[in-house]
C-alpha cells in the first residue's frame, strides 16, 4: 500500500497543517449551525473533527476514496459519524440530504473535480451551503491544470 494511502502516516505529516486550516475555513465559511454536514474527501478526518468541535451538527458524514484514510478517521472521530469509502464523483447519498457540504484539499486530487462539485451541489439541500478549499496554486503541481481548476471552482461557487 502506498504510504499516502495509509492514514496514520498521512496524519503524522499533514495533520499539523490540515487541522488549523480546517478551523480557518469554517470561520471563513461562516455558516450558521447546520444540522446535517457532509465532508467530501474527508481523508483522516481533519475537517470533520473541526466541524464536530466548532459547529453544532446533528449529523456529520464523511466520504473518501482511501480505505486507509477512513480507517484513521474512524479512530480519531467520535462514534456516530457516518464515514464511508466512496467516490466524490458519485456520492452515495440522496439529493437534497445535507445542509452544508464541504471539502478540504481533496478536489486537487480528483480527476474530475467539476463532476465532484456538481455531486456536492446535488446532495446539498436547496438554500444549503457548499464550500471548498484547495492547495495553493503556487505549488509545483499547479502547472498540471490546478490553476484552471481553481478558477473554475470559484466560478462554480459563484453560481451555486
Amino acid at each position: 500500500m502506498d504510504g499516502w494511502q495509509q492514514g496514520e502516516q498521512y496524519e503524522r505529516y499533514m495533520g499539523r497543517w490540515s487541522r488549523p486550516t480546517a478551523v480557518k475555513f469554517l470561520r471563513w465559511l461562516a455558516v450558521q449551525d447546520g444540522p446535517r454536514w457532509l465532508d467530501v474527501g474527508c481523508g483522516t478526518g481533519a475537517l470533520s473533527t473541526e466541524i464536530v468541535n466548532h459547529v453544532s451538527p446533528a449529523v456529520v458524514a464523511g466520504i473518501d476514496a482511501s480505505s486507509g484514510f477512513i480507517d484513521e478517521a474512524r479512530r480519531r472521530l467520535p462514534a456516530g459519524i457516518d464515514l464511508r469509502v466512496g467516490d466524490a464523483q458519485s456520492l452515495p447519498f440522496v439529493s437534497d440530504s445535507f445542509d452544508v457540504v464541504v471539502s478540504g484539499i481533496a478536489l486537487n486530487f480528483d480527476p474530475d473535480a467539476e463532476l465532484a462539485v456538481r455531486e456536492m451541489r446535488r446532495v446539498a439541500r436547496t438554500g444549503g451551503a457548499v464550500g471548498v478549499y484547495l492547495w495553493d496554486a503556487q505549488l509545483p503541481h499547479a502547472a498540471d491544470g490546478s490553476i484552471r481548476l481553481q478558477s473554475r471552482a470559484w466560478a462554480v461557487a459563484g453560481t451555486l
